[in-house]
């Protein structure tokens, strides 16, 4: 059993920065943040592997930058040039290797309870 808490959600205006911190009792393969805006359908933002690996959606690449610290077992979602359209709950999760390569976020096996970011223009 893995136990995930996110934390550093907020509002900010478009444009601005902002950063998400996910603490994890246990790192597993596959760590990444899944984000869902309000009636819409549950999206990828970004994953990290193991091995440092990052991918991430073409909606947030060049203004998001996801990492993660192996001995904190913390990892971090830093957001630049904030849009109205990142408004969302951001969830952290993690899973297998195949879920960050395949970005299979619905097999992921463990979710954090989200935070939410409002950006507002």
């Amino acid at each position: 059993q893995v136990h995930l808490v996110e934390s550093g959600g907020g509002s900010v205006q478009a444009g601005g920065s902002h950063r998400l911190l996910c603490e994890a009792s246990g790192f597993t393969d596959c760590m990444a943040w899944i984000r869902q805006a309000p009636g819409k359908e549950r999206e990828g933002v970004a994953n990290i592997e193991a091995d440092g690996t990052t991918n991430y959606e073409d909606s947030v690449k060049g203004r998001f930058t996801i990492s993660k610290d192996n001995s904190k077992n913390t990892m971090t979602l830093q957001m630049t040039n904030l849009k109205p359209e990142d408004t969302a709950t951001y969830y952290c999760a993690t899973g297998s290797t195949y879920v960050c390569e395949t970005r299979n976020y619905n097999a992921m096996d463990y979710w954090g309870k989200g935070t939410l970011v409002t950006v507002s223009s």
